[in-house]
């Protein structure tokens, strides 16, 4: 890992923006200039959108390009960040992995595991990064609890359990542009099952070192028909491994926006109860625990940030794990999950995996 501060003695990674539909994208676009990245052109055919978010950020409308052929062409851009719908992922691989541009897309890797098959390929054949970037990633909640669990604080792991969601977008006053592609069954590949399903299938797949699950069982509901007639807006979904279980809980009808995860062992739990505060317990008797809270800072550069993160990688100065949390190979188990959770609620059983 090398410090941020080697960034200033080499020229900054070239990005291009593709597509502000998706507002997450207001992370790259306000970004503190740390010298690492330079965006160098946005793809948005959507003049209004652009000239808004533009003007929000106090950039230059020369950066916008009407595709994102024209904008590779014009700007030569080493990598790509994707925030647009996620079905257009795919496309957005298509354009770049053959002119062995790199990619890391919004969360989760694609609208279903045909697309993100697809996009592997891609990636292989042409020997391109293909990332994904959640939210959670960044988290040293996560981390810390990770690394107890490696120690052996609380015993050999039984039960995951992962809470991810807000009230709803069309509470939040989300723009939009956002909203239109989000309650999209075809745009978006449903509603929160994806949204929010996928944190938790990404951080168990971490936990597990990469092991995929031997059985999916998921149910949604709709309990909010009149913001989003098309999609789910509450899904439970159930990992079953050799020797323990996952509980995914997504939703926009949490009245509280919540990112928070609980792990169970033999002989403790812990709680990573949002981004920096995190609890450990230790069992004592019957219905007795000891208990260590740890308020937690930030992680250090490159690993605070995605964007760090990707020009760490198409450097080489980093190289990923194939389970970690941004890496191709635990997304691809990721959509293998949300593709059984919504055939499993759609059928109403239980999908077993196929084994490797």
């Amino acid at each position: 890992m090398t410090p941020l501060s080697a960034f200033a003695q080499e020229a900054p990674l070239k990005v291009g923006v593709a597509g502000l539909t998706h507002t997450h994208v207001h992370w790259i676009l306000g970004r503190d200039a740390i010298g690492d990245i330079e965006i160098v052109g946005i793809a948005e055919p959507n003049r209004e959108l652009a000239t808004r978010y533009i003007k929000q950020h106090g950039l230059s409308m020369d950066l916008v390009y009407d595709s994102l052929e024209e904008m590779i062409q014009q700007t030569q851009p080493e990598a790509i960040t994707a925030f647009g719908s996620i079905y257009e992922h795919l496309e957005v691989v298509e354009t770049c992995a053959p002119k062995g541009i790199h990619v890391m897309v919004e969360k989760p890797l694609a609208v279903s595991l045909k697309h993100a098959e697809k996009m592997k390929a891609l990636a292989k054949k042409h020997n391109t990064h293909l990332l994904t970037n959640y939210e959670t990633t960044w988290y040293p909640t996560n981390h810390k609890a990770k690394a107890l669990l490696e120690d052996g604080s609380i015993g050999a792991l039984r039960k995951v359990i992962v809470r991810d969601g807000h009230r709803g977008p069309a509470k939040l006053g989300i723009d939009q542009e956002f909203l239109d592609w989000l309650f999209d069954p075809k745009e978006n590949g449903g509603g929160a099952i994806m949204d929010f399903g996928c944190y938790g299938a990404n951080l168990m797949t971490w936990l597990m070192e990469g092991e995929r699950p031997i059985s999916v069982t998921a149910i949604t509901q709709q309990l909010q028909a009149e913001n989003n007639p098309k999609v789910d807006d509450d899904a439970i979904i159930l990992l079953q491994y050799p020797s323990s279980q996952a509980i995914i809980q997504a939703s926009w009808n949490w009245p509280i926006g919540r990112k928070d995860m609980e792990l169970y062992g033999l002989t403790g739990a812990l709680f990573a109860d949002n981004r920096n505060q995190l609890r450990l317990r230790v069992a004592e008797g019957y219905d007795g625990f000891s208990e260590e809270v740890f308020d937690l800072k930030e992680r250090p550069a490159p690993l605070n940030d995605p964007f760090s993160l990707l020009a760490s990688v198409v450097k080489g100065k980093l190289k990923l794990n194939p389970s970690d949390l941004s890496a191709l190979e635990n997304n691809m188990v990721v959509m293998e999950i949300l593709d059984a959770a919504r055939k499993s609620a759609k059928e109403g059983k239980t999908i077993t995996l196929k084994k490797d």
